[in-house]
């Protein structure tokens, strides 16, 4: 499966880079984009957990890099989440 590294940049200003099994977080963050944090959250969610489950099918067992990589967004956005006007920034993607 082709993997994949999203960089982002937290409120803070820190930068991070996640990664992905697949290539499926195309399909929810653009590049350039600013995401609400909790948007952001939600989102990286539903995409490392697809890109788990695409792993499962091809593979017979989940992810476990991506659900460590979910946690690890989950951790960095909590601060953030009491802040309605904070936003996470999707930098770029590497293939």
């Amino acid at each position: 499966m082709p993997e994949m590294i999203f960089r982002v940049r937290w409120p803070n200003g820190q930068e991070s880079d996640c990664y992905s099994p697949s290539l499926v977080i195309r399909e929810h963050f653009t590049p350039g984009q600013d995401y609400p944090v909790r948007e952001f959250l939600e989102k990286a969610d539903t995409a490392l957990t697809d890109a788990s489950e695409r792993v499962r099918a091809r593979y017979g067992f989940a992810c476990s890099r991506a659900l460590g990589q979910l946690q690890a967004i989950r951790q960095m956005g909590e601060p953030f989440l009491t802040r309605p006007d904070a936003l996470v920034r999707v930098l770029s993607f590497k293939f």
